[in-house]
């Protein structure tokens, strides 16, 4: 018995330092980043971005590698089913905590087949109207809803977008009807609002934001618990009478589950230091997005958060799942 015991001692602290003398040596080669979104999009240009400083900080080169389709989906499996080394990492996005409540069958767990590193970025939608519709800001909005229901088309980049979600939520806090128009993406959409085609379009503030300045669109509401950096003249959800309300675009970075602690350390350390450079929290906070930055165990807890959060929505709004 004393020697059985003295031998799980004698492995585990040998384990340990196996793990701790990896992590000491890592990375000794590139590391790939896994972009589940097409190219030029919002995830493409903050992955890269990210990228570039978390190589230099880990004097490895990160190799982008675009894997689009089924919803973030593919890629997010690839990454999922990698070789846990830390030599795979994947820039998760909103879509990572809607899809369980939106597929009815996942080829992973959004949870248990990751090891979490950090949500890097945090930007808010914005809630727009031509100004034709003849509304100043959201409670204006919900009065003219409340009064004709069903009259109010509103657009967004797809079923069960984060934008669609969100206007669901609106509804379900507010109880007002609306007649959903999916697109095939935002700037489809986009380009239907600035004509009055449609009434409301929940989106990113990145392509929207010029239009407001312009007087094109009116911006009513932002989704963030907190105003925009870059658009501070625009009241959040809450302010506007529905406390409570957060509705957010999001990136977080994930590693394959059973990926070492020490590595998961190591990357976490370099990934905060990258997103606190000057050089890239200025070109989020300028595209009205806000570095976050956070521990392992927070993000993992936010990722169920948001999942529970959503699946509640996307059942309650009766957005049937896709197979």
């Amino acid at each position: 018995m004393l020697l059985a015991r003295m031998l799980c001692a004698f492995l585990g602290a040998w384990l340990l330092l196996g793990h701790a003398s990896a992590a000491e040596s890592y990375p000794q080669r590139p590391i790939r980043l896994i972009i589940p979104f097409a190219p030029g999009g919002a995830a493409d240009i903050i992955g890269r971005l990210l990228g570039e400083k978390l190589g230099q900080a880990l004097g490895q080169q990160i190799v982008i590698d675009i894997r689009p389709g089924a919803g973030s989906v593919l890629g997010t499996d690839l990454a999922a089913k990698a070789n846990p080394d830390g030599y795979t990492l994947v820039l998760v996005a909103t879509a990572h905590a809607l899809n369980p409540g939106l597929m009815s069958k996942l080829p992973y767990d959004a949870i248990r087949d990751f090891s979490p590193i950090t949500l890097a970025v945090e930007s808010p939608l914005v809630f727009l109207v031509p100004p034709s519709l003849g509304v100043g800001n959201l409670g204006e909005l919900i009065a003219l809803a409340k009064s004709q229901p069903g009259r109010i088309t509103y657009g967004s980049a797809g079923q069960g977008t984060s934008g669609h979600l969100a206007t669901e939520l609106l509804k379900l806090k507010t109880g007002i009807s609306m007649v959903h128009v999916p697109y095939k993406g935002a700037g489809q959409a986009l380009t239907d609002l600035l004509g009055a085609q449609i009434q409301l379009l929940c989106t990113s503030t990145l392509p929207s934001l010029p239009h407001v300045r312009s007087g094109k669109l009116r911006g009513l509401a932002v989704t963030t618990r907190s105003r925009s950096r870059a658009a501070p003249e625009i009241p959040t959800v809450s302010e506007s009478g529905i406390p409570g309300f957060r509705a957010t675009t999001w990136y977080a970075l994930l590693a394959p589950a059973r990926t070492s602690p020490a590595i998961i350390k190591k990357l976490h350390g370099a990934t905060v230091q990258a997103l606190r450079s000057p050089a890239v929290t200025g070109q989020l906070v300028a595209q009205g997005a806000e570095p976050i930055a956070n521990s392992p165990e927070e993000l993992r807890t936010f990722l169920q958060t948001e999942i529970d959060v959503w699946t509640k929505v996307i059942e309650q709004a009766k957005i049937r799942p896709n197979t």
